[in-house]
């Protein structure tokens, strides 16, 4: 075999799964870091190997003892073109970097953005030294926000950052704290919260959210709150500073248990707050000039996005095992926003 291949040794163990995709992810070793998606991919391609024999057929059966050779080639250049955009980077080692990004970019291109994105970003910026994640010289991206969200993004540079990242997503045990600007402020002393379905407040006055989302059965763009089915989203909320009287708008601070595609947005719009700018979720709803002033009210109804930023992320090191924290301040805009309701409260 070729220099440009690693040769991944899989003895199964016993009571194995009695199909070979099942049994090989089951059984690689950890520190191959090759991901069950990864080794469909390998297995497809007849990367497998017994005794010489190629095993391309994922549900061939396995024993106890069989003795298998993944040949895992080098990562191949990626399709995504490398492009000259900044980047505001707050930490970056040789496994992973975390990036501060700025409200309107994409993080992955898709479709309907296919340049300008982060990953665009990311290969300009890595140039030649970047190992690869799954097979292909690209960054690994384990989660996302919102192209109108800003904030803090961490992103694998290696198959073993990328693995052990997306182990912790997956336990949902990485911090992270949004700062965002709501209609309204939540509080324990409102009485219509308490009539709302999933929302409960514990110590503190911290309002807790527990739904399950999916997609909105009519509009495929949007996620909708449901109480089965879908998938389970808990967000907690401390109010932070209340903006007019009666309250007109608050700062919050939400922090996820688990995290869902558009999971703040969308329940803070259930709960009746949904955030300033938010043209999917956050309604029509204008502020009060009486109780904000006129700058005040005509702040929140120009803001152009959402009023949410990532602003605090935090994780063990996939490889070194160090505890990491990061925290962004908040952009411009929102501090613009911020300040032009506390001056006409």
């Amino acid at each position: 075999m070729s220099s440009s291949h690693r040769i991944v040794a899989v003895t199964i163990a016993e009571n194995p799964p009695k199909r070979l995709d099942k049994a090989i992810a089951r059984d690689v070793p950890e520190e191959a870091n090759l991901s069950r998606s990864r080794l469909a991919r390998l297995i497809a391609a007849g990367a497998v190997r017994c005794g010489g024999q190629v095993m391309d057929d994922p549900r061939a059966k396995v024993v106890e003892g069989d003795q298998f050779e993944i040949h895992v080639p080098e990562a191949e250049e990626s399709h995504i073109g490398p492009e000259d955009i900044p980047l505001d980077v707050v930490y970056e080692d040789a496994d992973l970097i975390v990036v501060n990004k700025p409200a309107g970019m994409v993080v992955h291109p898709a479709p309907g953005t296919p340049t300008g994105t982060l990953v665009n970003a990311l290969l300009h910026h890595f140039g030649g030294e970047l190992s690869g994640v799954g097979g292909e010289k690209r960054p690994g991206i384990v989660h996302r926000i919102d192209k109108d969200t800003s904030g803090l993004l961490v992103v694998a540079k290696s198959d073993a950052a990328h693995h052990g990242l997306a182990k912790q997503f997956e336990a949902h045990s990485v911090e992270r704290r949004y700062s965002a600007v709501t209609h309204g402020a939540p509080d324990k002393g409102d009485p219509r919260l308490g009539g709302i379905r999933g929302t409960s407040f514990e110590a503190g006055n911290i309002l807790k959210i527990t739904t399950q989302l999916a997609r909105h059965k009519t509009d495929r763009q949007k996620q909708a709150v449901l109480f089965s089915g879908g998938r389970h989203a808990i967000t907690r909320v401390r109010t932070i500073e209340v903006f007019g009287d009666p309250a007109q708008a608050a700062m919050i601070e939400c922090w996820l248990e688990t995290g869902r595609t558009h999971q703040i947005r969308v329940h803070m719009a259930h709960a009746g707050h949904g955030l300033i700018g938010d043209a999917t979720y956050g309604g029509k709803r204008k502020l009060n000039v009486k109780a904000i002033g006129e700058a005040g009210a005509q702040s929140a109804r120009n803001f152009p996005r959402q009023a949410l930023h990532a602003a605090t992320l935090g994780f063990e090191h996939p490889v070194t095992g160090e505890n990491l924290r990061f925290d962004a301040p908040l952009p411009a805009d929102m501090v613009a926003l911020i300040e032009t309701l506390r001056a006409g409260a």
